[in-house]
């Protein structure tokens, strides 16, 4: 209890000195019909956020009717605050608040974000007893996949058709790598009748496409993109 009770004295200690001591807002404002005394969060803003491990993570939070109060991130986890207004309380050099009095908004930057920042944060608007949006952030790896692995079976004639996924990427891979047997897959070779045809979009999908399967044309395939790890899967031409 001690833990939750502390970081809450510390932020109204400094909300106090950042809004002035013993100042209150009990403006009014309509929303939906009803009416709302003093700040409240707006309930557009985003409550799940999806970040890519190593990039920027972007958490936003913005109060209508704000008045005097200023707006704090707190980390849930040890419940630790992060910012206080556009200052900052951690010295985690990766935490950074942008913060918008007039609109009324903070944006809380996480740079070079890590698995470990997954979790919940807090963001706080300085009224007595004070008001809380929680946001969660998910950090998630690029990961390449490939349909039908670990194995698949194509019958001596017919078309190998191989396809490879990219998921959780904040963009298209800069490139896309075929491997057969740990040797790049040439596409101008002698055997002929192999291409790729790549579709990229949110999710990126990559098409092996080998014409009149023999049987040197088993083994393994992998798929290798510029921005996850390699994907593999045996072929077994019958």
């Amino acid at each position: 209890m001690l833990n939750r009770v502390l970081p809450f004295v510390i932020f109204v200690a400094l909300s106090c000195v950042l809004n002035g001591r013993g100042q209150q807002d009990e403006s009014t404002e309509s929303v939906d019909g009803s009416e709302i005394i003093g700040p409240y969060f707006d309930a557009n803003i985003p409550q799940n956020v999806t970040a890519i491990v190593g990039k920027s993570a972007f958490l936003r939070c913005r109060a209508r009717n704000l008045g005097n109060k200023t707006l704090a991130w707190l980390r849930h986890r040890d419940v630790h605050i992060l910012t206080v207004g556009s200052y900052t309380y951690t010295t985690d050099q990766r935490f950074q608040a942008t913060y918008n009095k007039d609109l009324g908004e903070s944006v809380l930057e996480i740079k070079w974000a890590s698995i470990r920042d997954a979790g919940l944060f807090e963001c706080q608007i300085s009224t007595q007893p004070v008001r809380s949006l929680f946001v969660h952030l998910e950090v998630v790896v690029p990961t390449a996949v490939i349909w039908g692995a670990p194995e698949i079976f194509v019958e001596k004639g017919h078309m190998i058709n191989i396809t490879c996924t990219i998921n959780y990427s904040t963009e298209p891979p800069a490139y896309i790598f075929w491997y057969h047997q740990d040797e790049v897959i040439n596409f101008d070779s002698a055997r002929g009748g192999v291409s790729v045809i790549t579709e990229k979009a949110d999710i990126t999908i990559s098409h092996l496409l080998i014409q009149k399967a023999d049987l040197a044309d088993s083994g393994r395939y992998s798929c290798s993109p510029s921005n996850a790890d390699v994907a593999s899967v045996r072929v077994h031409v019958t």
